[in-house]
């Protein structure tokens, strides 16, 4: 085995592979146990395979460590892990505590924690990289960087000092908002409420997306009703409504009255529409265009980075205004089709003519139908007087369908049953329609 030092913070989203050279998942975490005199000692790695289960791989069956990438011998309990007591997730838990000098010169923060394998099979926390505070006064600056020995520092565990969550939020900066949220999910409840704080307020509104609703409920409760309605604008106005509606009335209408005008005025109106139903099921910012709009007019749309894949697969065509509910909807042009014309072509000619758009009172299950019979990944929402009102993405009906533990990965035969019969309902027309506005409300 490799006996080169790793740095743990670079070890979040390495690849892990088999003996074969087939990928078995990627770390999420490095789990050490203390000892009383010596480093803490490293246990295993925690690591993400397929399904996003956290599984844990004991450090006895990692081969190699190096090269951005960690080989193991292929021998990986798959049960989900579970943190026991007396164990320590490095980056969840040890990155951003604060630590003194036994020296007495001072104190600093962990930013990293480098581990290094003393004999073949057992590795320990070699050294820390920490930074003790900044004597400027400019908000840009940074204080010293140091490299010490486990032995040269101990830990500070002040009573009632929230533990930093700065650095485990620059060591996950590059995650997806649905990784980030899975990361979250498997913190300790407090630990899982600090970080939350600690996100800046989009960052937030992204990774509350992703997650089931009892934990948006969870976290939304712990925030400040000034942060929560923050958070809430930044979210999509359908993932808001259906956050809000989950809520105690009171305070859903509270936060309501908190959020910026206009994004408070399109969670209304989602929420005057049944939740089985187009209307609460939509989204209200699809891209709309004039017909006189240009193929390059609509590619350039589209190609917004922070557009989710649904709403840039075609753009909606409407009479003015272009804010939903709009004028008379004249029709959707696909992307594809757009890449097959010149720049200048006007999108008005280029419009859909086979499809036609649902009502905001459709059935879900109608929408869901119409969705797989066609191979859409979205469909238009039409008021009484065939304004636009919104659109309905593919995202937005498998929310709906799915089980309230939809992103746990299905851990017996008997889930996979279930999820065959409810394809086998889908087809026959037969889908159940769960309460509320979506059904979507390890040990070694």
């Amino acid at each position: 085995m490799s006996a080169t030092r790793v740095f743990v913070a670079r070890l979040a989203g390495c690849p892990v592979f088999d003996p074969a050279g087939d990928r078995v998942g990627k770390v999420r975490d490095v789990l050490v146990v203390y000892r009383k005199s010596d480093p803490p000692r490293v246990v295993g790695l925690i690591v993400e395979i397929p399904g996003k289960r956290r599984v844990f791989v004991s450090i006895g069956r990692v081969t190699s460590i190096g090269g951005g990438q960690i080989i193991t011998t292929g021998l990986i309990n798959l049960r989900r892990f579970e943190q026991r007591g007396g164990e320590v997730r490095v980056i969840a838990e040890m990155l951003g505590r604060k630590v003194a000098f036994n020296d007495g010169s001072g104190t600093a923060t962990i930013e990293d924690v480098a581990i290094e394998e003393r004999d073949p099979g057992e590795w320990e926390v070699d050294q820390l990289f920490v930074r003790r505070p900044k004597t400027s006064a400019s908000p840009f600056a940074k204080g010293p960087s140091a490299y010490v020995t486990w032995r040269e520092v101990r830990e500070l565990t002040a009573a009632g000092e929230a533990q930093s969550a700065e650095q485990l939020i620059a060591t996950y900066s590059e995650l997806k908002p649905a990784d980030l949220a899975s990361t979250l999910l498997d913190l300790p409840p407090q630990r899982r409420q600090e970080v939350a704080v600690e996100l800046p307020d989009d960052r937030l509104a992204d990774v509350l997306e992703e997650m089931p609703e009892a934990d948006q409920v969870d976290i939304l409760a712990k925030l400040g009703d000034d942060r929560a309605a923050d958070v809430l604008d930044h979210m999509s106005p359908d993932d808001a409504a259906d956050l809000i509606a989950q809520l105690p009335e009171e305070r859903g209408e509270h936060l309501l009255e908190l959020m910026e005008p206009e994004e408070a005025e399109d969670v209304r109106f989602l929420l005057s529409y049944g939740p089985d139903t187009a209307g609460g099921l939509m989204t209200t910012e699809p891209i709309i265009v004039s017909a006189d709009a240009t193929v390059a007019e609509g590619l350039a749309l589209i190609r917004r980075h922070d557009l989710p894949p649904a709403l840039g697969a075609a753009v909606c065509v409407t009479l003015p205004p272009y804010e939903p509910p709009t004028g008379r909807f004249l029709g959707i042009v696909h992307f594809q089709r757009m890449l097959r014309y010149p720049p200048h072509e006007r999108l008005g000619s280029l419009i859909d003519q086979g499809l036609e758009p649902v009502t905001a009172d459709t059935s879900a299950a109608e929408v869901s139908r119409i969705l797989a019979s066609y191979d859409l990944v979205s469909v238009p929402v039409v008021d009484e007087k065939h304004r636009l009102v919104g659109v309905v993405t593919i995202d937005d009906v498998l929310d709906y369908l799915l089980p309230d533990d939809w992103r746990s990965h299905p851990e017996d035969e008997g889930e996979v049953t279930r999820r065959a019969s409810a394809r086998a309902q889908l087809a026959t027309g037969s889908i159940p329609i769960a309460p509320g506005r979506r059904a979507g409300d390890g040990t070694r």
